[in-house]
């Protein structure tokens, strides 16, 4: 039994009070009252009632409890009317205990529910331009995608990730164009990564000649124009650097431990000629217009209802703006349109897992089913809200209810706080923070964070392990980095800007991933110095009636109330703070309650198996959000 039976118990049993009472039936939740000695529970109903039969809630609170009454099989203890009108329940907390501190340490998939019932699922996420390296501003996306991905899948849902490559934007003509006409070498400088090469310094420096040499700019407008007519020198080598800095990205994402189905590449898109068709239905039905005069003379538009500014999809010289490439591509993720991709398998990944992606020509007979999802969700920054309004309203008039099998995750932009960005030799004045911005060279690079966060907590591993080997020392100090970076992304709100800073970020305590890494660690100490697998008895665990004891019981009986919460908003940084806090009231317990050296053999036995539930439960949440939990630190 959890928590959540002792919520449907508490809702049960009012609403039969509420119809033998002869009052309305009303919508309610109980909910947690904002002090324990109110009881475990707490219903209003007796406000709304009264509210709506202008009558008074303490009478109404009374005659619905006194027509209360409690199963024996129930997870009510008692009940009380309070004073004020609210019906307070307490839990009986032996069976609490004892039911979820054994499902705790039995069920692998505790905490686990079936809300997608096989709903199939793709969310995109990641989507970096194959340009560069991925910054930090970009692994905030890939944690969330990442993130969402596994507690979908942890909740009975059919789930696909999604990798949208753009090879045929801007970004990549400018790599080209440094190559090509101005004269960069094809190789990075020994030791650099590739990917690292072309943002930090092929892109940058291509995009400050432009300003120089305006003849560049010319010749950027012909790579775009070959890369999108396909079939060309310039196309098949714009194709093979897209292919080598996004092998060199993958890697990257793959250390952070995001692995992906199958990536869709731009040129494809504008190969398989599905925008065409696209573009002939939407002109059929009204959708865009065709600008004779003015700015947009000759541009094909969009223009929403509310809205002044229209939207160019189609260029007065034929080329497709960004959005018009994503219109056709959301289709197909929900299956608006059949699928005209060929596939092929583009990697094996290092989890063993065959990536796929969409290809020229010919593809492999037998392959995946991707794209004609129930839902699809976008993970895309706020900035691209405006665009991505603009996706599901066409999707809309395209096909129906369309609308609501599209969604956009949006999150705010990841800052650079002044003092990171002087460590990292970025100058700016007279600013707390600063907006990263590929093409003026101002980000930090995922790999140099993640890299300043193993060091230091290698450092830190090796004190407190002396006599481990090097190899050790290197894994665990990777875990605990992967671990900060993760955790710190993850439990911000998805609508505030999360300013980063670099010494906060190697902070190993407080409200990180390493805080509730060790707490893990803690835990798996005590089990392995125990030496017994726990039996867990209602005896035992009705001795665990210490308030200390009794508040970690009941987080990691609320466990499955967390996930579908998290599930519902699409929001990880809900298991993050439930990590968090259930970290917090282990480590309480830790240091108030003695587990190995109590000397009642029942307590000391079931406050073993107290600490085996949360390892288990600390160690599934922090799964779910992509953080492993070493058994020691």
């Amino acid at each position: 039994m959890s928590f959540r039976e002792f919520k449907e118990h508490v809702k049960k049993s009012v609403e039969i009070s509420i119809g033998e009472a002869d009052y309305p039936l009303i919508d309610f939740e109980p909910f947690e009252p904002p002090r324990p000695e109110f009881g475990d529970l707490s219903v209003n109903v007796a406000f709304i009632i009264a509210n709506k039969l202008g009558l008074n809630p303490l009478e109404v609170a009374e005659t619905i409890g006194d027509k209360l009454r409690i199963p024996e099989d129930s997870l009510i203890a008692d009940f009380e009317v309070h004073e004020l009108g609210y019906i307070n329940f307490k839990v009986r907390y032996p069976d609490l205990a004892y039911r979820s501190i054994l499902d705790a340490i039995s069920k692998e998939d505790y905490g686990s529910l079936n809300i997608g019932k096989g709903k199939k699922v793709c969310v995109e996420h990641t989507s970096v331009n194959p340009n560069k390296a991925l910054h930090i501003g970009h692994i905030r996306n890939l944690v969330l995608g990442d993130s969402i991905y596994r507690v979908l899948k942890f909740t009975g849902h059919d789930v696909q990730i999604l990798n949208y490559i753009d090879d045929s934007g801007s970004q990549i003509a400018d790599i080209v164009v440094g190559f090509k006409y101005a004269g960069f070498p094809l190789e990075p400088p020994k030791g650099k990564k590739f990917d690292r090469y072309c943002g930090d310094h092929v892109y940058v420096r291509v995009n400050e000649l432009y300003a120089e040499k305006p003849e560049l700019i010319m010749k950027q407008k012909e790579v775009l124009k070959a890369i999108e007519e396909g079939n060309s020198d310039i196309a098949n080598f714009a194709k093979e650097l897209t292919k080598r800095i996004l092998k060199e990205q993958l890697k990257t994402c793959w250390r952070i431990g995001a692995y992906y189905d199958c990536l869709n590449f731009e040129s494809h898109i504008i190969e398989t000629k599905i925008w065409d068709k696209l573009f002939n239905v939407m002109k059929d039905k009204g959708i865009v217009q065709f600008v004779k005069e003015g700015e947009l003379s000759g541009c094909w538009v969009i223009k929403m209802e509310g809205e002044d500014e229209e939207k160019v999809l189609k260029r007065s010289d034929g080329t497709l703006t960004y959005i018009a490439k994503d219109i056709p591509y959301a289709a197909w993720k929900i299956g608006l349109i059949e699928d005209p991709f060929q596939y092929d398998i583009f990697i094996k990944q290092p989890n063993g897992k065959d990536l796929w992606s969409s290809v020229s020509g010919k593809g492999k007979d037998e392959h995946p089913s991707f794209g004609n999802s129930d839902l699809a969700i976008t993970v895309i920054d706020v900035r691209q809200s405006r665009l991505q309004k603009i996706i599901s309203y066409i999707l809309s008039l395209l096909g129906g209810k369309s609308e609501k099998k599209y969604l956009h995750l949006g999150y705010e932009v990841v800052s650079l706080s002044k003092r990171t960005a002087d460590e990292f030799g970025i100058m700016i004045e007279k600013k707390e923070f600063i907006h990263m911005s590929g093409r003026k060279g101002i980000y930090v690079n995922a790999d140099d964070v993640l890299d300043a966060l193993h060091k230091k907590a290698y450092e830190e591993t090796k004190k407190r392990n002396p006599n481990e080997s090097e190899e050790w020392h290197h894994n665990i100090a990777e875990k605990v980095a992967i671990s900060a970076l993760r955790f710190d992304l993850i439990k911000q709100d998805l609508d505030k800007m999360i300013v980063f800073d670099l010494s906060e970020a190697l902070n190993l305590e407080g409200e990180t991933g390493p805080y509730v890494q060790y707490a893990h660690a803690r835990a798996s100490s005590i089990i392995q110095k125990a030496g017994i697998i726990p039996i867990v008895t209602l005896d035992g665990a009705s001795l665990l009636n210490d308030p200390i004891e009794r508040e970690l019981v009941k987080m990691i009986s609320k466990f499955d109330l967390y996930v579908e919460e998290a599930v519902k908003n699409l929001s990880p940084k809900t298991l993050a703070r439930y990590a968090y806090q259930l970290a917090t009231d282990f480590n309480v317990f830790y240091e108030k309650k003695p587990v190995l050296q109590e000397k009642d053999e029942t307590k000391r036995e079931a406050r073993i198996a107290l600490v085996q539930a949360f390892r288990n439960v600390v160690k599934t949440a922090f799964s779910l959000l992509g953080i492993e939990t070493p058994d020691r630190i």
